[in-house]
């Protein structure tokens, strides 16, 4: 806490010493800017460039809280949702209550860590009218590798109980294509599952795509996804395999196609209902 406190009078301390009436094209001087909301970031590159200080503290605040922006500051958050803090995003609806299927025949995924980035959010099981940034050991949970290969979510009206291989949550899916908002309910297209085993237990990962605006928009099937987007299936599977270390127990099983991935959805959707009733 200590570091922290420290990092941020040197910041502080550092913009009000820059000398000006305009600091980054915004005709304020530096005691005018406010909170640091008020700068973007082709400001903050101008002032890191005009002030070495500065930046220095500021990746140093990033390394000593897990809270910057190359973790979670640059991610937005879907409109409909109430960032209620750092760690919660709240939304007017309970998100389980949204149908796993829309009216277009297209499955809704609830877009919980987006594409690129290495914050782990999910749906609180507590209060499935949140987003929470899971907490490991009391602090933050950050994915110690490269940002997720496309936007991790869950599929809400779902869950698959242990006796079908799940774990009892709702099921996960990766969605193929560019970043979507957190929190956001996205209607995406399955084509395959990742077949995949956590320590030994059962843990696939549906495969969906963007179905508008999406290079992938087009894809029905994982043969179609490695026919137009070569290798884009084995980064998924490499990915999945690695990203929780050598030793992470991860073990990829290879993928079915989009008939298994439609099966086991229809299996999770039925498991859900009868768990309410």
């Amino acid at each position: 806490m200590k570091g922290y406190k420290k990092a941020v009078k040197d910041v502080a301390e550092a913009i009000l010493a820059v000398k000006g009436n305009s600091v980054g094209g915004l005709v304020k001087s530096p005691s005018h800017m406010g909170q640091y909301e008020g700068f973007d970031k082709k400001e903050f590159e101008k002032l890191f460039r005009a002030n070495k200080k500065i930046d220095y503290t500021l990746r140093y605040k990033k390394q000593m809280t897990a809270n910057g922006l190359s973790f979670d500051k640059a991610v937005n958050h879907s409109q409909i949702m109430q960032l209620k803090d750092t760690f919660t995003l709240s939304s007017t609806q309970d998100l389980m209550a949204v149908p796993a299927i829309n009216v277009e025949g297209e499955v809704n995924a609830l877009i919980e860590i987006p594409t690129g980035t290495s914050a782990k959010w999910e749906m609180n099981k507590d209060n499935t009218q949140e987003v929470i940034w899971e907490l490991k050991n009391d602090k933050p949970r950050i994915v110690n590798y490269l940002g997720y290969p496309g936007n991790y979510g869950t599929i809400p009206g779902t869950a698959m109980p242990k006796e079908l291989g799940g774990d009892g949550d709702p099921l996960d899916v990766l969605v193929l294509g560019q970043s979507i908002p957190r929190g956001e309910v996205l209607s995406v297209r399955l084509i395959g599952v990742l077949k995949m085993l956590d320590g030994g237990e059962q843990d696939d990962k549906l495969i969906a795509v963007i179905t508008e605006d999406s290079p992938f928009a087009n894809v029905e099937s994982m043969k179609q996804l490695d026919e137009e987007f070569p290798a884009v299936s084995e980064i998924v599977r490499l990915w999945f395999e690695n990203y929780k270390g050598p030793n992470g127990g991860m073990e990829a099983q290879g993928f079915a196609d989009h008939q298994e991935a439609m099966d086991v959805l229809k299996q999770a959707m039925n498991a859900y209902q009868n768990s309410l009733n």
